[in-house]
């Protein structure tokens, strides 16, 4: 046997997917074995593997073992010359296993090897090859000295950035997503250290690789795709704590004492400092333009009450004034939020929406209050006018000078270019169609250098002009019509901003490069519709009214609820935000984690019904009530379910 391939995967059954039809076509006349270890994932991805992959080496844990132990429980098993650890989230070209296996063979001094990774939109990924994280290379790249320097020998070390990413080089530290070695190099310096639950343990194991003598080599001559990051969202606190911690591991395992507890504080300073640094970034994100926009409308309702009183040749005074503009705009802010103005895409009748309806609450008030408390309607009626035109003029610049989300004056079409043949783009199409409620225009690229002119707009070699003469915004590679070396290679030709994405056959997604920042990182058939910003408003602005409503009628509720103790509790849990009103049914809690997450519900969607012991039944629900929420839905379930609100 040549080649043992392990695959190590935790609930990313769709990436697993794709990366299991790339390693099919790869190990094509290879004598290869193929091993996936589940850790215990709730997704649909050991089912997905017996269904589509029989030939694969399935190994199910009963928990999540991490990275090192999952692959050690393969590697004991494997019989391969070579063993090759591979994320689940890659993407490998039909000739990278045998371009490597020729290299190994001709290069006996070489333990480890590391090939050219791409993320999923065919930009370079630097960590492709490393430098060994000592002290002094952490401060570096900590201090953001790497960033600012990315070429230098000295500054750049931790990415190498000083070598060339298109020559072979020897490097210290392989990437875990693609960790291809001898296997009598392994049993020679030993498997992975299971000390390491997740991260660091690609350091580890090419420092002993390096230690046993031999080398770790950087070989650019094939390709993968490496969408990063599904599984742990790397910019989160937890995944900093993480990561710095097996660094500290590796550290007390590899340097001297002395060095170890100066690694130590290195880690310590960047743990602190990454983590304030995201918590602050976080914080002004998201408020700064909420800020701006209440700062706008105080100095707007001066505006109006200063000409008005000009022209009126009245007064008003002061202290009124302050309280009255802060009370104005204190309910537009309200009623904007909730009528989906900070929602991106922005959409102007959001605006328009959340102004009058806040206009309408404040006249409201108004004739409410006292006469001698009275502001002038003139003034609230200017005021929304002068508001209204402060909201459109202030988005129009946030679109001019392109802020993500605000495209008020660029088309909101989007614009896909789907390369492959005319079946398997329809099915495409037909995923994006019941996936997105945008706009959008298919332009269809020929596969072939051969086509029809009356079907494609030309072939894949022209992609790029399509691209641009179309102004797409998005490419779908059909994998089924198109194999991933000419998928990869097509990515690398297009320009930044280009948004790839590829549709594994036979498959409901439609995957694409994990990005934090993105809006979704891939097309799904179901619409999981009560993920949407709106929707998660409406269902905590009634769980809000719920309660408060609860609470005035208590003295009434207390003799229809079966537990009037636990529902008082459930009241002020909803309020603080623990628990929902309605969430999913648990009594299938197995399949909860492929659902949108949203708060533990005291009632769901199975409640009061008779059969609500059925799990197949409460799945369904549950998938239904993710795919197609309604505000009445939540109704209709809170008034049937009256008597179990103390459950």
């Amino acid at each position: 046997m040549n080649l043992s391939i392990v695959i190590v995967n935790y609930n990313v059954s769709y990436f697993l997917e794709q990366c299991l039809f790339s390693v099919e076509k790869a190990i094509v006349g290879i004598e290869a074995e193929v091993w996936v270890v589940d850790n215990a994932s709730v997704d649909t991805s050991v089912a997905m593997v017996k269904e589509k992959f029989p030939w694969v080496k399935l190994i199910e844990s009963k928990e999540n073992l991490g990275f090192s132990k999952g692959n050690n429980l393969a590697i004991e098993k494997s019989i391969g010359k070579y063993i090759l650890l591979l994320n689940p989230d890659t993407v490998v070209e039909e000739d990278t296993f045998s371009k490597c296996i020729q290299f190994m063979d001709e290069h006996p001094e070489t333990g480890g090897l590391g090939v050219k990774m791409l993320d999923g939109n065919g930009h370079y990924l630097p960590e492709s090859k490393r430098g060994l994280p000592t002290p002094e290379v952490s401060f570096y790249k900590i201090t953001g000295l790497t960033a600012l320097f990315p070429k230098s020998e000295r500054f750049a070390k931790y990415y190498m950035g000083n070598l060339s990413n298109d020559k072979t080089h020897t490097i210290d530290v392989l990437s875990g997503a693609y960790m291809f070695m001898r296997k009598s190099v392994l049993d020679k310096i030993g498997w992975l250290d299971e000390t390491f639950f997740m991260y660091g343990e690609d350091i580890d194991l090419s420092y002993r690789i390096i230690k046993g003598g031999y080398k770790n080599t950087y070989f650019p001559e094939t390709r993968i795709i490496h969408y990063k990051g599904e599984s742990t969202k790397k910019g989160s606190i937890n995944y900093v704590m993480m990561f710095y911690q097996a660094m500290i591991i590796f550290a007390n395992k590899h340097f001297s004492v002395k060095n170890a507890k100066l690694y130590q504080s290195v880690i310590n300073l960047a743990i602190y400092f990454r983590a304030g640094v995201a918590l602050l970034t976080q914080f002004i994100r998201r408020t700064i333009l909420p800020v701006i926009d209440f700062s706008m409308i105080l100095f707007l309702l001066y505006l109006v009450k200063n000409a008005y009183e000009e022209y009126s040749s009245k007064t008003y005074q002061s202290d009124i004034t302050s309280i009255a503009f802060i009370s104005y705009a204190a309910i537009w802010m309200i009623t904007v939020y909730f009528s989906g103005v900070y929602d991106k895409p922005v959409k102007f009748r959001s605006i328009f929406k959340g102004l009058s309806i806040g206009t309408l609450f404040i006249l409201v008030l108004y004739a409410l209050l006292p006469e001698d408390l009275r502001f002038s309607r003139a003034i609230i009626l200017l005021g929304f006018i002068a508001v209204l035109l402060g909201f459109t003029i202030s988005r129009l610049l946030l679109s001019l000078f392109k802020v993500k989300g605000y495209s008020f004056l660029r088309s909101k079409i989007k614009r896909y270019a789907i390369i492959g043949a005319l079946d398997e783009s329809e099915r495409v199409r037909n995923i994006i169609r019941q996936s997105t409620r945008s706009s959008y225009n298919f332009t269809q690229v020929s596969p072939k250098s051969d086509f029809d002119k009356g079907r494609f707009a030309g072939p894949i070699d022209q992609l790029k002009e399509i691209v641009t003469v179309y102004k797409i915004n998005e490419v779908i590679f059909c994998a089924k019509d198109l194999s991933s070396q000419l998928i990869i290679h097509s990515m690398s030709t297009l320009d930044p901003g280009i948004i790839c994405k590829i549709a594994p056959p036979e498959s409901l997604y439609i995957i694409g490069s994990n990005s934090i920042e993105s809006e979704g990182d891939f097309y799904m058939l179901d619409v999981n519709s009560i993920n949407r910003a709106k929707n998660k408003r409406t269902k905590r602005s009634l769980d809000i009214s719920f309660s408060l409503l609860f609470i005035l009628l208590f003295p009434i509720l207390l003799f229809i609820v079966k537990s009037p103790n636990h529902f008082l509790r459930n009241i002020f849990q909803v309020l603080i935000g623990k628990k929902s009103w309605v969430g999913y049914s648990k009594s299938d809690s197995s399949k909860i984690d492929q659902l949108p997450p949203i708060r533990p519900g005291v009632l769901s969607p199975i409640s009061g019904l008779p059969n609500n012991n059925d799990q197949i039944f409460a799945s369904k629900l549950n998938v239904i009530y993710a795919k197609d929420y309604n505000l009445s839905t939540d109704l209709r379930i809170i008034m049937k379910g009256l008597k179990l609100l103390g459950s």
